[in-house]
């Protein structure tokens, strides 16, 4: 606190004695000492006071930095959803779409992961380019008819 060497201190308790006397010395030290409890106790009190306002500066600065993250969290919750992103993806893939599934395309769900497969006339068209009517034989028989079968041994 005060830097002083006891050269000093018995220098000023020898000024001291001779100014108060032998008599009041005793009392004036006494004096002293409650007025220097006094003064620290109240710059302890100060700088807890202190320590306390920069807590609570601090804390309210923290508070701000946290409000500020949870804004940022909600407001980022409803465009990312991976639950949701996986599911169409995975959708996407076994039904055969091109791209993620992430946004709704409309399609109509069926319920079952069946892939429609194209009819003998559709591949012979596409592998061949005619009508599909052309690369299928006809029967001798009429629509909605059984075919005529021959007796069976």
């Amino acid at each position: 606190m005060l830097d002083m060497s006891w050269g000093e201190v018995m220098l000023i308790g020898g000024v001291a004695l001779i100014v108060i006397g032998p008599k009041d010395l005793p009392k004036a030290l006494r004096t002293l000492g409650q007025i220097t409890t006094k003064v620290r106790r109240m710059a302890g009190e100060f700088q807890s006071q202190f320590n306390e306002a920069i807590r609570e500066a601090e804390l309210e600065e923290v508070r701000r930095d946290v409000e500020g993250v949870k804004r940022t969290v909600d407001s980022a919750r409803p465009t990312f959803n991976p639950v949701d992103t996986i599911r169409n993806e995975i959708r996407s893939a076994v039904e055969g779409r091109p791209g993620s599934g992430s946004k709704d395309t409309g399609a109509k769900e069926t319920g079952s992961f069946d892939v429609p497969r194209p009819t003998p006339g559709q591949q012979a068209e596409q592998m061949h380019g005619a009508p599909a009517h052309a690369a299928v034989e006809t029967s001798s028989t009429t629509p909605g008819t059984k075919p005529e079968t021959g007796p069976t041994p």
